[in-house]
This record gives C-alpha cells, structure tokens and sequence, in this order.
C-alpha cells in the first residue's frame, strides 16, 4: 500500500504534465494489488476447504456414526453433507474464475464492476457457511433431544416439571443462543479472515472511482 500512496502522491504533483502516462501507471498498480488480493482469497478458500475436511475425516469414527444413527440423522448428514461439498466447491471455482478476470482486466471500469463482484462472493460464500453450520447445529439438538443417550430423561424432566409448555420453551431458547453464539463467533472469524483483505479490495474500488472522474 505504501508503494501504491507514494505513487499517488507524485502522480498528484506532476498531474499537469503527464497526466495520461501515470494515470495509467496507477491502474496497472491497482490492477496487480486486486490480483494479488483476489488469488489469496482463493488460496484461503482451498485451505479452509481442507482443513474441515480433515476435521471432519479425523473425528469420524464408527460411534460417530452410531450416534447419528440413533438420532435418525443418518441420510439427512448424508444429502447434507453432498450439497454443502457441492456448493464449496461451486464457490471456489468462482474464487479462481474471479482472479483470472481481475487479472486479465483491460480497463479501471471492468476492475470495478470485478472488485464489486468479488465482494458479492464472499458475502454469499460467508453467509452460505453460516446457514450450513446454523442448519446442522438445530438438526443435531433436535437429534439429542428427541432420540439422544439422555431424550428419555430429558421427556421425564418435562413431564416432571408441570409446565411442559415452559420447559420446552426455555430448553429451545438455551439451544437457540447456544447456536447464536457459536454462530457469531464463527462470524466473527470470518470478519477477520476476509474482511482485511475486502477493506483493502474496498481501497483500491475507491481509487478507481476516482481514476475514473
């Protein structure tokens, strides 16, 4: 960045005399920094893939699998588990088509319009993760709930309780915010992971704009 403001700076104070030939210096500059910010997304996108991958090859075992089976999750893990590979893999051709596109950019309006399309897909790729883990946590509660080692006691205690109407209202509130706040806390993550990288996207859309008036 210090590169890209110092060039800035001497192109601002010379603007009179070669207006043309540094406005397109800085372009280029942009260009091959949005490059370099769009392959690491890639690059990042393909490790994360990885890395829970291997996570979830590591921890699976065959008491994994009985339990999933006694909470009758057994094929709704399975189509699951199929589309959100199916999807992981969709965004990440789109990381990779996106990098090429920024970086076989002829003009600072088509970098614009990519830099905001790059944007759009991390959004939805964040977003889309989200839902899935949102998604796996509520069916894995209501999979213990209902069919889980401790169900029985957990019915027994609600039975007990003589408000089983308030029972089960605070046991899906005591779920729900378990859920928000791992929930947020994997937003978070993602807001670190992405969001330097998107401000330093955000930066150089900034500068084009200007290029471009």
């Amino acid at each position: 960045m210090k590169e890209l403001d110092k060039f800035k700076e001497d192109w601002k104070s010379r603007e009179g005399n070669y207006p043309k030939l540094d406005k397109d210096a800085l372009y280029q500059l942009i260009l091959k920094r949005s490059s370099s910010i769009v392959k690491w997304l890639f690059y990042i996108s393909i490790a994360e893939f990885v890395f829970w991958t291997s996570i979830s090859v590591l921890t699976h075992d065959n008491k994994t699998d009985q339990l999933i089976e006694q909470m009758h999750l057994s094929i709704f893990i399975k189509v699951l588990s199929v589309i959100n590979y199916a999807v992981l893999i969709y965004f990440i051709t789109l990381f990779y088509r996106n990098y090429k596109r920024v970086t076989f950019t002829a003009s600072s309006k088509e970098l614009i319009e990519r830099i905001l399309k790059v944007k759009r897909t991390v959004t939805q790729y964040v977003w889309f993760n989200l839902f899935i883990l949102g998604i796996s946590l509520l069916a894995g509660f209501f999979g213990l709930i209902h069919y889980g080692p401790e169900s029985e006691k957990i019915f027994n205690m609600a039975a007990e309780n003589g408000n089983s109407i308030g029972f089960w209202v605070l046991i899906t509130v005591i779920c729900l915010l378990f859920i928000g706040v791992i929930l947020f806390f994997l937003w978070g993550f993602y807001r670190i992971l992405y969001g330097i990288l998107l401000k330093k996207l955000k930066n150089n859309h900034r500068e084009l704009q200007r290029l471009e008036h």
